[in-house]
């Protein structure tokens, strides 16, 4: 297996570019740990370790928003990966949106960007 550079940092989470591998659309940035890499490489799935809830995680988990990984990019310094991946269902975004850069700067404005494809509430039970 090919090692990364995890003890670069001082929490061991490198960043993940997501992009869709046909279209190189930028999905998403998470962060991956040693055992979220290691099984992301033996499984063929997107794994990557949730900040928020401190813990490993598949993407697609709860919502069945798999990340099938089409090709691995590593930078030079062997502490960024760029992950190119098929989206199943179509929403790399918790919001429901297809990427989680769905809003744009205009002047002093956020502005939203396409449609939901999803309801989260209606597949996470939140509110």
């Amino acid at each position: 297996m090919i090692s990364l550079n995890f003890a670069k940092t001082t929490d061991g989470l490198l960043p993940a570019i997501v992009q869709d591998y046909q279209t190189r659309e930028v999905l998403m940035l998470a962060y991956i740990n040693k055992e979220a890499w290691e099984k992301t490489q033996a499984t063929g799935k997107a794994h990557y370790w949730s900040r928020s809830r401190n813990q490993l995680w598949l993407k697609g988990e709860t919502s069945g928003h798999v990340q099938i990984i089409q090709a691995i990019l590593v930078d030079c310094d062997d502490d960024t990966v760029i992950y190119q991946v098929e989206q199943l269902g179509g929403a790399a975004c918790h919001t429901g949106h297809r990427s989680c850069f769905f809003r744009r700067l205009q002047g002093n404005d956020l502005v939203v960007q396409g449609e939901k494809i999803f309801d989260p509430a209606a597949v996470y039970g939140t509110k």
